[in-house]
């Protein structure tokens, strides 16, 4: 199953009233035509059913299988983002440790970050100071820019590092 099948399935099964082809094309990014062929696709698998209620209206309805390949589809998701959360934590853990044997107290997370949540935990953890004020940084403050920060060369010094090197 594609990422624009299960779109379809989500967008047919989440809703209590029902959804023109152009509604679904509309909330699915894609075109009408494509949408047409994807839920005659879906039909064909059996995870859908089409009942025409009048010449221009037509009903969807998500089947048992449907609902059963959107629950593991889902499941699936759900693994693979507890692995990679795991994943995530190892790797800042190793990183806020190397951090304070290198002689840092305190670290401030600069820029919004997916990951945010991960960091502050492991600060308190492991006794490091997480800052939120400018105020309260030291030259024993470590420096870490959120993974949406795009830094210029001139930024990449000792004391600063940026996420999106931590998950390469």
């Amino acid at each position: 199953m594609n990422e624009k099948e299960i779109e379809l399935l989500h967008s047919i099964n989440s809703t209590s009233s029902p959804l023109s082809q152009r509604e679904l094309a509309i909330a699915s990014g894609m075109s009408l035509g494509m949408t047409n062929a994807v839920l005659k696709r879906l039909v064909l698998k059996g995870w859908l059913t089409i009942r025409k209620i009048n010449n221009r209206n037509i009903l969807y309805a998500v089947t048992p299988d449907g609902m059963e390949e959107i629950t593991r589809r889902s499941y699936r998701f759900f693994k693979r983002t507890l692995k990679n959360v795991a994943d995530y934590k190892n790797r800042i853990d190793d990183l806020l440790q190397s951090i304070r044997s290198d002689g840092y107290d305190s670290i401030v997370l600069i820029g919004a970050s997916d990951v945010d949540f991960l960091v502050e935990y492991l600060c308190g953890q492991l006794d490091i100071k997480l800052i939120h004020n400018d105020a309260e940084i030291t030259d024993k403050t470590f420096m870490l820019y959120a993974e949406t920060y795009i830094p210029d060369e001139a930024e990449k010094k000792d004391g600063v590092l940026f996420l999106q090197d931590v998950f390469v």
